[in-house]
């Protein structure tokens, strides 16, 4: 086996919950005591699943792989607005459930089918003058955001439990789940915010391929190899 510092290709892991995706980064590169190492599409430290790691000159194909679509599932709580529109943010509403069934929820999620522009939530990585939304945002201050284009393809309930509400989701990159959550609450009367989310795929990478990250960190050197994807073989095909 040649030295760990000449790996290079795309490693898909199973994001665990309560971690940023740097966090994930920086275990990859103790593991591999490697320095180029990077990711391909940010997940909340709330959120699990498909996080794409780009290993030594993959890092190259960051701009590709980023605008990959992207699938979803998750939980929508109604009734509790949080100021992160995401269970981990300090709540600043609540509001009975109304009497609704999922036919009527359903028919407020297909309103957001389609083309449209969303507009970033404060408690983002969205950067203004330099800095962080979300630094700003805990300083209780509120600036305006441009918005920016999404497409969203699918939006489906997979479970309806009042206050509760599953979905499944197809994206284009740069969709901010948190805010449809909060979008949908506002909409049905209630408020609401996103409770649970995991990426099951981005475009044909799926987490079905994917190695959680506890595994990755007991595997060898040679298993590691065996699970990188080379950059030919990840690249889409759109590139060509």
């Amino acid at each position: 086996m040649n030295d760990m510092k000449e790996l290079e290709g795309v490693l898909l892991i199973d994001k665990p919950i309560g971690l940023t995706s740097h966090d994930v980064v920086d275990r990859v590169r103790r593991k591999l005591k490697m320095k180029r190492i990077g990711h391909a599409g940010t997940l909340d430290p709330m959120a699990t699943g498909l996080l794409i790691i780009l290993v030594g000159k993959a890092t190259k194909l960051s701009q590709y792989l980023m605008s990959l679509d992207k699938a979803y599932q998750g939980t929508i709580t109604l009734g509790e607005a949080t100021n992160t529109y995401d269970g981990e943010g300090e709540v600043i509403a609540t509001k009975p459930v109304p009497q609704i069934s999922q036919t009527e929820v359903q028919k407020v999620l297909n309103t957001f089918i389609g083309d449209q522009y969303q507009t970033p939530p404060m408690f983002s990585a969205v950067k203004i003058g330099g800095q962080p939304l979300y630094k700003i945002a805990r300083k209780g201050i509120e600036v305006e955001r441009e918005p920016r284009f999404i497409r969203i393809s699918k939006f489906d309930i997979t479970r309806f439990a009042l206050p509760e509400v599953d979905f499944s989701l197809d994206c284009t990159k740069g969709t901010y789940v948190r805010s449809l959550a909060n979008d949908i609450g506002e909409k049905i009367g209630c408020g609401g915010c996103l409770s649970a989310l995991r990426r099951n795929a981005s475009d044909r990478f799926s987490i079905e391929g994917a190695t959680p990250l506890e595994t990755f960190e007991e595997a060898s050197l040679d298993e590691i190899a065996g699970m990188l994807i080379s950059k030919k073989d990840a690249i889409p095909n759109t590139v060509f």
